[in-house]
């Protein structure tokens, strides 16, 4: 995808101006399993944020579940909406929802939307104009013309919706035709959301708010946007861990090696941007070394195939050490997802790469349910079940062309 490859480039012209983003060294990681009583509080120190109890978390697979969901909230609305959203261009299900934001504004509702820059240059002005002319309150997050050296490349990749600040929505999908559908045809994404009800939607309007108050230099506050109390939907534990790099966290960084370091038994990852850098690779590994059975589902096809090839490149350690490999095949796979030991589960934005690590704002949701965690690892097999394992003689075998764009890749791998 032509975004992708300027996001790089971007990347790579601010590299050169004011250096590499750096992550914080992890010399060590503890020696505390998933279940033991330190791990929770471990998670919530470095996530930032507590665990807390009382939720409903449901799963939205693909466009064909995630929009019919997000539009229908947004036209409950009846105080605020909070929207933050990467990526959003032209297309039947772009239009529905700008104009049901734009409906609830012109019935009074305080809408705040904050679009990326750079992931939503392509909104068509009649959207915007329609949500301003409607009364909704459009802000862009780090506008280009603003950040031509710095944080040009820092992007706010999270995608957040709160209603009432009571209901909310993650995941991975943007607003474009390409993300509808059932994520099993070619053209139209696979991807994964959830909408959550319950006392963690507090943490994703905090999040939001963070990004808007930068955005905007307006605070959000009140009982409109932060209810009391929050009533419990739901008997599911869960967390909010955000990062952003440009203001100092690398939360989910490292909530992500903690929990590869915490596994037990299994380890299940999706993942469209997989190129891990190597103390990301190393916890992998050892989370293999200790016989837990780590299995990852990579995109087939890709909308930037040097990140593909970055990714390739990596597979031969991976799978000598004995990781399973599968690239799914109907469509471009999008999703974020991870369930490790079928207790711990996260969906949300964040890829398995230098971008997301260093560079972009992230926001993950994790769950910390069993039958939440079972329902993800259900689907994680259906999508294997539609995906070509990678073997190692797959790879060694894999040609020139492929060969050659893993080398082209190498020197830029910490900011694909």
């Amino acid at each position: 995808m032509l975004r992708r490859a300027l996001t790089t480039l971007i990347a790579l012209l601010a590299l050169t101006a004011v250096g590499c983003s750096a992550l914080p060294p992890h010399v060590a990681l503890p020696d505390v399993l998933l279940g033991e009583p330190s791990f929770f509080p471990t998670l919530e120190a470095y996530a930032g944020s507590p665990i807390v109890a009382g939720n409903k978390v449901e799963l939205l697979l693909n466009g064909n579940a995630i929009f019919p969901s997000l539009i229908a909230d947004i036209r409950s609305a009846q105080r605020t909406i909070t929207y933050a959203q990467y990526y959003y261009e032209d297309g039947p299900v772009a239009r529905e929802v700008a104009e049901a934001l734009a409906e609830r504004c012109r019935a009074g509702v305080g809408a705040s939307v904050l679009l990326d820059a750079f992931g939503s240059l392509a909104i068509p002005t009649e959207y915007l104009d329609l949500l301003r002319i409607s009364g909704c309150h459009v802000a862009w997050f780090r506008p280009l013309k603003q950040y031509v050296f710095g944080r040009y490349h820092k992007r706010n990749h999270r995608r957040i919706l709160v209603i009432d600040g009571l209901i909310g929505h993650t995941g991975g999908a943007g607003v474009s035709a390409k993300w509808m559908g059932d994520g099993r045809t070619a053209d139209h994404w696979r991807d994964t959301d959830v909408r959550v009800e319950g006392p963690v939607v507090e943490y994703m309007q905090a999040a939001f708010a963070e990004n808007w108050l930068e955005a905007t230099g307006m605070v959000l506050g009140g009982e409109a946007y932060f209810p009391r109390p929050i009533p419990p939907r739901g008997q599911m534990h869960a967390q909010v861990a955000r990062s952003s790099p440009a203001n100092g966290s690398a939360a989910m960084y490292t909530t992500f090696l903690l929990a590869l370091s915490g596994a037990r038994s299994s380890v299940l990852v999706t993942n469209p941007y997989f190129v891990l850098d190597d103390t990301m690779r190393e916890a992998l590994l050892n989370t293999v070394r200790r016989g837990v059975r780590v299995v990852v589902l990579v995109p087939g096809t890709i909308d930037h195939n040097l990140v593909r090839q970055a990714s390739r490149a990596q597979f031969g350690t991976l799978l000598k050490a004995g990781v399973q490999i599968y690239e799914y095949t109907p469509a471009l796979l999008h999703a974020k997802t991870m369930v490790i030991d079928e207790v711990w589960a996260t969906v949300g934005s964040t890829n398995l790469d230098n971008l997301s690590f260093a560079f972009n704002d992230e926001m993950n949701l994790i769950v910390y349910d069993r039958a939440f965690a079972r329902e993800l690892a259900r689907v994680f097999a259906s999508d294997v079940a539609q995906s070509k394992q990678i073997t190692l003689s797959d790879w060694k075998d894999r040609g020139f062309k492929a060969r050659f764009l893993e080398v082209l890749a190498f020197p830029i791998r910490d900011v694909l």
